[in-house]
């Protein structure tokens, strides 16, 4: 069944286990108030949901860009190899002043008809944010909705957060990234056509624009795994601003040592990011980015090879 989204307020007039909250990366600690849902949703023959919003609600209550994990698409993704076959998704600037008994009265009721609502230990909602975990069981138990907090899941001695995670990302920590996410960090994006400068030093790359609206890892070339067909391969990706040969937009640039195969401009290329090999550099020569491209392939290699578990940061 394909996953339904809906942008609108509406009634169901199907049932609901619904989980709430933004979701941005969807990593483990979100993933086990989704599984929740999904659980009881199959326990009690209701339809599997979650609700979310368009815009991450702090940057919109504070004015402030806050950058993405993730794009919407691989959210959505992520949601529905979850088990979700229902999404809500809703401009947060249409409801962010309705008060928390509304909310629960006219949305989580009315709109999504639901029977059961999951979310986590530090969800809030309703007007200026008031409404925590046990207020939303409170309200909910007038309308004969059940409700389950989830409680925090823990690394490293702190619970996994969003926050936690984009301070990763653009710390370039993408081991640590990757094990909170509780799967490795990256995207799915199309590949563009780039000035070709790599073909001529035997080292031709893929590239891809990196999406608006997300928080930029650092710059620099990473070990990456990259899908075609099905198949992985080892990758040398450069996120950065190309400084030996100039662009003007942030791009993703990755070369696959060992792929030999058709080309793959216009195709959609899924890369997931393993570990950081090096910051950013300009080159003196195109010769000396061929070098140094051709000793990061090495590395990259090693890396993809290694078991999970041993990844250095």
């Amino acid at each position: 069944m394909k996953m339904e989204i809906i942008k609108t307020l509406k009634h169901s007039k199907e049932s609901t286990s619904t989980a709430l909250g933004f979701f941005d990366g969807v990593h483990s600690g979100h993933a086990s108030v989704i599984a929740e849902a999904v659980s009881y949703a199959k326990q009690n023959h209701l339809v599997p949901a979650v609700f979310t919003t368009q815009q991450i609600p702090r940057s919109v209550l504070n004015n402030e860009m806050i950058g993405s994990i993730t794009t919407l698409d691989e959210k959505l993704a992520a949601f529905e190899g979850l088990g979700i076959e229902r999404v809500y998704i809703l401009d947060f600037r249409e409801i962010m002043h309705i008060t928390a008994e509304d909310f629960v009265r006219d949305i989580l009721l009315g709109c999504f008809n639901a029977r059961h609502a999951v979310c986590g230990f530090n969800y809030h909602f309703g007007s200026g944010g008031k409404g925590s975990g046990s207020t939303l069981s409170d309200l909910c138990r007038q309308y004969d909705i059940t409700v389950t907090t989830q409680h925090r899941i823990g690394f490293e001695g702190l619970p996994v957060s969003s926050t936690r995670i984009r301070n990763a990302v653009a710390s370039g920590d993408i081991p640590n990234v990757n094990k909170m996410l509780g799967r490795r960090y990256g995207f799915r994006l199309p590949v563009i056509h780039g000035r070709q400068l790599g073909r001529t030093i035997g080292i031709p790359t893929l590239n891809q624009k990196f999406p608006d609206g997300l928080i930029v890892p650092p710059f620099g070339a990473y070990a990456t795994s990259v899908t075609v067909d099905g198949k992985e391969y080892c990758g040398v990706t450069d996120i950065g601003v190309k400084p030996t040969v100039g662009s003007d937009c942030v791009l993703i640039e990755t070369w696959l040592p060992d792929y030999c195969g058709r080309d793959l401009y216009g195709e959609i290329l899924d890369i997931r990011f393993l570990s950081l090999i090096r910051p950013e550099k300009k080159f003196d020569s195109l010769t000396s980015l061929q070098s140094e491209i051709l000793k990061n392939a090495e590395t990259a290699r090693i890396i993809h090879n290694c078991p999970v578990g041993n990844r250095k940061k």
